[in-house]
C-alpha cells in the first residue's frame, strides 16, 4: 500500500518526574514569545506609540484570550454533548482540545479590552496582533502532526502519510497543508503588506485581509482534512471548520470595502 511511514515522534516533548510537557504546548510558548519579542522590534522600528509595559500587558490580554476563547470555542462547536452534560471538562486543558475560531474570538475580546483600558485604537492593536498569529498557526499544524491528529483523508498521492490513529490508511498530512499556507503563506503576505506605509496607516487592513486569508485558506484545506468523526460534513459537503470560516471571509470584505470606500 501507498504512503509514507509516520515519524515516530514522542507528543511529549519533556518530562520531568510526573511533569510532561508536551509539543502543543510548547508551541503555544514559543508563538506567544516569539510575536512578543517581534511586537517590541516592530515598535520600535516604526515608533508605534507603545511602552514595554504595554506589550507586556498586550501578551498577557492575548495569551488569556486565546486560551479562553479556544477552549471555550472547542467546547461550543466541537465539544459535543458530553461537554455540556460534564461542563467541569472544560477546565480539563489538560487533555487537549482547543479551537482556532474560538481562539480568534477570545483575541478580539482581549484587543477590545487592552485598547479600552489603554485608551488605544481597537484596530490598531488586531492589526499588530495580526501580523504574528501565523507563527502560533503554523507552530500549532505543526504540533497537531506530531500528535498523529487533525489528519487528513484517504488519498493516494505519493506523499500521503499513514497516521496510526487514521488506520495506517494513506492520507492527506493536512496539517502541513493548513502550517504551509494558514502559517507561512499568511505571514509573509501580512509582513510584507506591513512594510508599505498607507497599509500601516489605514487600520483594520492587515486584519481584515488577516481574516479574509485565513478564512478562504482554512475552506480550502478542509477539503483534505478528515472531518470530526462525531460531526462529520454539514449539508452533506461543508465541515464545521469551513462553516466558521465564512464569517471570516465576509468580515474580511467588508471591514476593506468600509476602511476604502472613501477613496
Amino acid at each position: 500500500m501507498i504512503g509514507l511511514p509516520f515519524p515516530e515522534i514522542s507528543p511529549i516533548a519533556l518530562s520531568i518526574g510526573p511533569l510532561a510537557i508536551r509539543w502543543y504546548s510548547l508551541a503555544y510558548l514559543f508563538g506567544i514569545l516569539t510575536a512578543w519579542f517581534l511586537v517590541l522590534k516592530n515598535n520600535k522600528k516604526y515608533n508605534l506609540g507603545y511602552t514595554s509595559q504595554h506589550i507586556e500587558d498586550l501578551a498577557f490580554f492575548m495569551t488569556m484570550g486565546i486560551v479562553i476563547g479556544g477552549r471555550l470555542g472547542y467546547a461550543i462547536f466541537y465539544g459535543g454533548e458530553q461537554m455540556w452534560l460534564k461542563p467541569w471538562k472544560i477546565l480539563e486543558i489538560w487533555k487537549g482540545g482547543m479551537s482556532f475560531h474560538g481562539g480568534i474570538c477570545g483575541v478580539i475580546i482581549a484587543a477590545w479590552l487592552f485598547g479600552k483600558k489603554y485608551k488605544f485604537k481597537f484596530l490598531a492593536i488586531t492589526d499588530l496582533v495580526a501580523l504574528y498569529a501565523p507563527i502560533g498557526i503554523f507552530l500549532g499544524r505543526l504540533a497537531n502532526f506530531i500528535n498523529d491528529e487533525l489528519w487528513g483523508r484517504v488519498t493516494d498521492v505519493p506523499w500521503a502519510v499513514k497516521f496510526p490513529s487514521g488506520g495506517y490508511l494513506p492520507r492527506h498530512p493536512s496539517q502541513l497543508y493548513e502550517a504551509f499556507f494558514e502559517g507561512i503563506i499568511l505571514f509573509i503576505i501580512l509582513n510584507c503588506l506591513w512594510k508599505l506605509k498607507k497599509v500601516r496607516c489605514k487600520c483594520g487592513t492587515v486584519s481584515a485581509i488577516f481574516v479574509l486569508l485565513y478564512g478562504m485558506f482554512r475552506i480550502g484545506m478542509e477539503q483534505f482534512r478528515q472531518p470530526d468523526a462525531h460531526m462529520g460534513f454539514y449539508f452533506n459537503v461543508m465541515t464545521m471548520g469551513q462553516i466558521l470560516s465564512v464569517p471570516f471571509v465576509l468580515t474580511g470584505v467588508f471591514i476593506l470595502w468600509k476602511n476604502y470606500k472613501k477613496n
